[in-house]
């Protein structure tokens, strides 16, 4: 396995919310700041994670014909598992993130990398799969809510005591004037008009990317034949 190759492929080239374009409703509804983004991009990573290591533990005693149905029990058993602690040790972030913790069940992504991924790899490629997959998901999550929040909030890292409750709830990143806001930014409107901006870069980029390795490969193969 290239290494390499592993990790551009789910952070970059296969990016699940960039690139597959899956599981968007969470995306969109809980990126209006950046501490909702991590704080669901952490729990969708961890449920992926869990998720995949199990399926590729018991894949072989997993009936093809009723793998769906047995994927589900185990997502809705984690889910179930991760929503409880968050109660438990993180009440406000649970309470910021509320409807979508348990709607992580019928997010495709982790059904899909399941079936994908882990009913068909080692425990320790499915392992990985599932950490990267959700770090990609996690990192466009984070651009689009702190996009959304400056520009809508003016700030930056707003209520980062919902996770870390020894930091005073005051402790945030003051960036633009109230006068200076976009209003619009943390409307669903807006969350669509930056996820689809960043897209945009991210293709531009992979094209300028492309457009250099044919350029470079050509002049590579017109100076090897010069020589001969």
């Amino acid at each position: 396995m290239n290494i390499k190759n592993f990790l551009n492929d789910r952070l970059w080239k296969n990016n699940s919310s960039l690139v597959q374009l899956l599981g968007l409703c969470p995306v969109l509804a809980m990126t209006t700041n950046s501490i909702n983004a991590i704080g669901l991009g952490i729990t969708t990573t961890l449920v992926l994670t869990v998720t995949n290591t199990i399926i590729s533990i018991f894949k072989k005693l997993i009936p093809e014909d009723l793998r769906i149905p047995i994927y589900m029990i185990i997502i809705s058993s984690i889910v179930t598992s991760i929503e409880m602690l968050l109660h438990a040790y993180q009440f406000d972030l649970y309470q910021s993130l509320g409807i979508f913790i348990p709607l992580i069940v019928t997010n495709c992504i982790i059904v899909g990398r399941a079936d994908f991924i882990a009913y068909k790899s080692s425990i320790i490629e499915s392992f990985f799969d599932g950490i990267l997959i959700g770090l990609g998901s996690t990192i466009a999550m984070f651009i689009v809510g702190s996009i959304r929040e400056i520009l809508g909030n003016g700030t930056l890292f707003f209520g980062l005591n919902k996770m870390i409750s020894s930091i005073d709830s005051s402790f945030f990143i003051t960036l633009l004037d109230k006068k200076s806001i976009i209003i619009l930014a943390i409307f669903p409107p807006g969350g669509f008009f930056i996820l689809g901006c960043i897209i945009a870069i991210k293709n531009f980029l992979d094209l300028y990317y492309k457009k250099n390795t044919i350029k470079n490969s050509l002049q590579c193969s017109c100076i090897n034949k010069i020589r001969k």
